[in-house]
C-alpha cells in the first residue's frame, strides 16, 4: 500500500461579512492533518486590495480564495466586480514571480450557501496542493 505524504498547506480565506457567517465557514469547511486556514471577514470583499492579497504569500501563503456576493448582489454596489479584477493582478504578480498562476480564487456564494463554497474550497484547496 502506498500513501503518498501531502506537504501542509496554508490557505487564507476572505470573504464578505454581508455573505454569510464566518463561524459556520470555519465549522463546516474542516482542515486536513498539518494545513493551516485563516479565514479572514471583510465588510465587502472589494476591500480585498492587491497589497492585502500579495501579503498573504508573503506570510506563507499557498493559495488565497476571496468568497464574494453573487454577481449584481453586492451590498456596496461593485465590490465584488474589483475582487475578480484583483486576484487576476495578484495571479499575474505571482507567475511573474515563479509561484506560479492560479493561487488566488474568487468564489461566489450561490443558492447552495455555505455548502456550495465549502464544495468549491475543497477543490481549490487540492489545485493548491497539486500545485505545490
Amino acid at each position: 500500500m502506498n500513501i503518498k505524504k501531502h506537504k501542509a498547506l496554508k490557505l487564507y480565506i476572505l470573504y464578505c461579512s454581508n455573505c454569510f457567517d464566518g463561524d459556520e465557514l470555519s465549522h463546516v469547511f474542516g482542515e486536513e492533518e498539518g494545513d493551516e486556514h485563516k479565514i479572514i471577514s471583510l465588510p465587502c470583499s472589494g476591500k480585498a486590495d492587491l497589497l492585502y492579497l500579495l501579503k498573504a504569500f508573503e506570510t506563507g501563503a499557498d493559495g488565497l480564495a476571496i468568497v464574494t456576493c453573487p454577481k449584481n448582489e453586492c451590498h456596496y454596489l461593485e465590490g465584488n466586480l474589483r475582487a475578480p479584477k484583483r486576484a487576476e493582478q495578484a495571479n499575474v504578480l505571482l507567475e511573474e514571480a515563479g509561484m506560479g498562476a492560479k493561487r488566488v480564487t474568487v468564489l461566489a456564494v450561490n443558492e447552495k450557501g455555505v455548502e456550495g463554497i465549502v464544495a468549491k474550497l475543497k477543490v481549490f484547496r487540492e489545485k493548491i496542493r497539486d500545485m505545490s
